[in-house]
């Protein structure tokens, strides 16, 4: 007799409560920003598109929770997936430029980021290949394609530019392959490779040189390079232990840009002070402890390093967001994963859990 397949409930609930609390601080956050832009019609405002997105990604998570997550690792399926976001990332190099950017695709009123599919498909598609390969993960079969295909998605995004998720697909990357079994050897060589273009592309590009200045000195330029920074520790130091109540944040009345996205994290800190930010986190923690539990568990390598690979996207974005709200990183533009404003991101991280909670319910 078949064993009854189950999900993981305390991974779900623990989706879930992260969701919901998403759309509490999305609309917090984003009321003064509404008002002041007129922004509240229905389907307009950021809550209402979040509020979408969210009922979208869930139904999605359901979806994928419901088939074979095996599947993805037919060729059929995979390559034509991988061709797909590809195309993507490079129709998105035509598309309007953004706050000097190209990083969305628009359509009608719609918007799509594509780096954000290339997130997944990096987890799936190195997830395929040390399946496949898995007793030769130090050979060049195996070394060769996946490089090639890293190297290509992480320099597509580069070019948007968007130096902070090429740096989280470097993360991701480099934590799979090391589960994986690479020798350090190639590891070292690629970070020894790799730093002096990611210090280059820093000190070339003024913004980002003066971001990395200012995060050593906030204080000394706390009205144009540092003020970002200086606005989240103000915005964090004011919420205390408690915080200042849900919905009374003065950080938000325009003193901290991209409040309800990029800097999530410091009004919900002073919303709901040390407690709630804690609270947060250690939904996060629960997040990583099931699919750690889940890839551990899993029938196979795939399985395994799906995973895991999907437990170290969300638990590095969510780290790197709350490190830079902190003032312990240089500030990039990474949202908070399944609470930060963004419908294709809250989708696309939405469909993680979902594989996450398919590979849990095959544990053995």
């Amino acid at each position: 007799m078949a064993r009854k397949l189950t999900f993981d409930k305390v991974l779900f609930t623990a989706v879930v409560l992260l969701v919901v609390l998403g759309l509490v601080m999305v609309y917090s956050s984003s009321i003064a920003t509404g008002v002041a832009g007129a922004e509240l019609r229905v389907l307009k405002s950021p809550f209402a598109k979040q509020s979408i997105a969210a009922g979208l990604g869930l139904c999605a998570m359901v979806v994928v929770m419901s088939f074979d997550y095996r599947h993805l690792k037919k060729p059929w399926l995979l390559y034509p997936g991988i061709g797909a976001v590809a195309a993507l990332l490079v129709a998105v190099l035509y598309a309007p430029e953004r706050n000097e950017s190209h990083r969305w695709i628009y359509y009608k009123g719609l918007s799509l980021q594509p780096s954000e599919l290339a997130k997944l498909a990096l987890v799936v598609f190195l997830a395929y290949q040390l399946d496949r390969k898995w007793e030769s993960v130090n050979r060049p079969a195996f070394i060769l394609p996946t490089a090639i295909f890293v190297s290509a998605i992480v320099l597509l995004v580069v070019v948007e530019p968007d130096l902070g998720t090429a740096t989280i697909l470097m993360m991701v990357a480099s934590v799979m392959l090391f589960l994986g079994g690479i020798a350090w050897r190639y590891v070292v060589g690629v970070l020894i490779a790799l730093l002096p273009l990611f210090w280059f592309s820093i000190m070339m590009v003024p913004y980002r040189r003066e971001r990395l200045l200012s995060f050593l000195s906030p204080e000394l330029d706390p009205l144009d390079s540092g003020y970002q920074a200086m606005q989240s520790l103000i915005a964090i130091g004011s919420g205390g232990v408690w915080g200042v109540g849900l919905g009374q944040s003065g950080q938000k009345l325009q003193f901290l840009p991209l409040a309800n996205s990029d800097f999530i994290f410091a009004i919900l800190g002073e919303e709901l002070g040390l407690v709630g930010g804690a609270a947060v986190l250690s939904l996060f923690l629960l997040v990583g402890w099931r699919a750690l539990r889940a890839g551990h568990r899993a029938p196979d390598h795939f399985g395994r390093f799906l995973a895991w690979g999907l437990c170290a996207l969300i638990l590095l974005q969510a780290l790197i967001h709350a490190s830079i709200t902190l003032q312990l990183l240089p500030v990039t533009g990474t949202p908070l994963p399944l609470i930060s404003y963004g419908g294709t991101a809250l989708m696309c991280n939405l469909v993680a859990c979902g594989l996450l909670l398919n590979v849990s319910q095959h544990g053995v």
